[in-house]
C-alpha cells in the first residue's frame, strides 16, 4: 500500500523510533524509505566557533543521514537521502514539498510530546507537517518532557 515513505530525521531518539517504523512498513509493503534532515538555524548553536558553520552544519547532516542510511539498507530496504539546506523555512513546508515533488504515500515523523510553554515556545515540527503534508502522516510519540 505504501511503497514511497518520506522519514524526516534529526537524530533523536523519537526520529530513531520514527525510523524503526517507517521501515516495519517498507518491509511489509517493499517500499523505499526516503530519508530527510533539514538543517535550520538552531544547529548554528551547535559550538562550532572559529570554523564555516554551514560547512560543520553540512557535514553533521550527511552524516546523521548516512548513519541512518546504513540502517535502512540492513534491513533490505531500499533508501535515498536529501539534505535540504534552506534557512528560514519552516520544517512542514520543507516536508510537505519534498513529499510532492517526491510523489511520497506516507510521511512518518517522531513527535516529542512537548506541552506548555515548551510547546509555544519551540513549536511543533510534527504538527506543522500533518497540517501541511499532502499525504498520510504517521506520528510516533516520543517520551513526554518534563
Amino acid at each position: 500500500m505504501f511503497k514511497r515513505i518520506l522519514v524526516p530525521i534529526d537524530g533523536s531518539a523519537t526520529s530513531d523510533k520514527a525510523l524503526a517504523l517507517a521501515l516495519q512498513v517498507a518491509s511489509d509493503s517493499k517500499g523505499t524509505v526516503r530519508l530527510l534532515h533539514d538543517l535550520d538555524e538552531l544547529m548554528l548553536l551547535s559550538g562550532a566557533e572559529g570554523l564555516d558553520l554551514l560547512k560543520v552544519m553540512h557535514e553533521q547532516g550527511m552524516e546523521l543521514l548516512g548513519r541512518a542510511a546504513e540502517t535502512v539498507k540492513a534491513k533490505g530496504v531500499p533508501v535515498e537521502i536529501r539534505l535540504v539546506e534552506e534557512p528560514g523555512r519552516r520544517l512542514g513546508e520543507v516536508v510537505a514539498d519534498d513529499a510532492k515533488e517526491w510523489k511520497a504515500d506516507l510521511i512518518v515523523v517522531g513527535t516529542y510530546g512537548r506541552r506548555g510553554i515548551s510547546r509555544m515556545v519551540l513549536g511543533s515540527g510534527a504538527e506543522q507537517i500533518v497540517r501541511l503534508a499532502p499525504v498520510p502522516v504517521l506520528t510516533v510519540r516520543g517520551a513526554d518532557e518534563d
